[in-house]
């Protein structure tokens, strides 16, 4: 069985990553240099926190960061039900 509190970070991040990237794109920000601008890291920094597929240690606190500094609202998503 899969650990719950991981799973939770997870779905965190691909909620916060969509977000994210939903903002970006709706301001046409889509150049790696104006994704590094708009978030505040280096680019390739910036790109492959927003695009990876594997979950990692302290993505979830670095896309909230960013999050916040975009001036973004992220709701978290209902994890009550991964508890078992």
């Amino acid at each position: 069985m899969r650990d719950p509190i991981r799973q939770a970070e997870r779905l965190i991040a691909i909620r916060l990553r969509y977000t994210i990237n939903s903002h970006l794109e709706d301001q046409a920000v889509t150049t790696p240099a104006a994704i590094g601008a708009a978030t505040g890291l280096p680019a390739a920094e910036a790109v492959g926190l927003l695009t990876r597929r594997q979950w990692r240690a302290g993505d979830v606190a670095a896309l909230r960061a960013v999050a916040d500094r975009l001036g973004l609202q992220v709701v978290p998503p209902d994890t009550s039900l991964l508890r078992g």
